[in-house]
């Protein structure tokens, strides 16, 4: 990856952590929910499930959590029942249906009734044919942002309330609550992960 890259994507989880503090305290309410006794407060059981599927294929788990293990799905319906205006949440709900709508014209089915391998396929198609985010800088994005559409702006949300939750902040990331001392001229092959804190 060259360094342009590296900043873009460094910037972009920086400035999603930075320029809404607020969220965390949504991000904590998740914690003490469980699967079976989840009620959305915002989506409608079919726009849930369309959520927590397209969240589930974008960050499985693996030999780490995945997003629907930190409960990033529970995360994002509690940001739009509580951050959304009435705009806001009508685009959601139009978006949602418009998503599902083009993966039944395609493949016959809504997304999360949908394989994998075609779930993969709705992704890679998402993922080469939507806006994409501008470049930016410590969180500010260069230039007009033009919108990035439902995909993309849900991969985003969904990634940062993954390394936003407590899971993969303390057991994934590198996590030191009381840091130690100042080394300015650390080997870069020492550091190891990104650092949650």
């Amino acid at each position: 990856m060259d360094r342009r890259k590296a900043l873009k994507k460094a910037g972009l989880l920086a400035g999603a952590t930075i320029a809404m503090p607020s969220m965390f305290s949504l991000l904590q309410s998740c914690k003490s929910e469980t699967r079976l006794d989840w009620q959305p407060e915002f989506f409608t059981e079919e726009e849930a499930k369309t959520i927590s599927a397209l969240i589930d294929t974008i960050l499985p788990a693996t030999d780490t959590p995945g997003g629907l293990d930190v409960k990033a799905d529970m995360f994002i319906d509690k940001v739009v029942a509580h951050t959304y205006d009435a705009e806001g949440q009508k685009y959601m709900r139009d978006a949602i249906a418009e998503f599902n709508q083009a993966c039944k014209e395609k493949y016959g089915a809504i997304f999360p009734e949908l394989s994998n391998s075609e779930k993969i396929e709705v992704l890679k198609d998402a993922e080469a044919n939507s806006p994409k985010f501008n470049p930016g800088i410590w969180g500010t994005s260069v230039g007009e942002q033009e919108p990035v559409g439902f995909y993309r702006s849900m991969k985003s949300m969904a990634i940062w309330a993954y390394f936003t939750s407590e899971e993969i902040g303390e057991n994934v990331l590198s996590y030191d609550p009381i840091p130690g001392t100042y080394e300015p001229c650390k080997p870069l092959s020492e550091v190891g992960n990104r650092w949650s804190l």
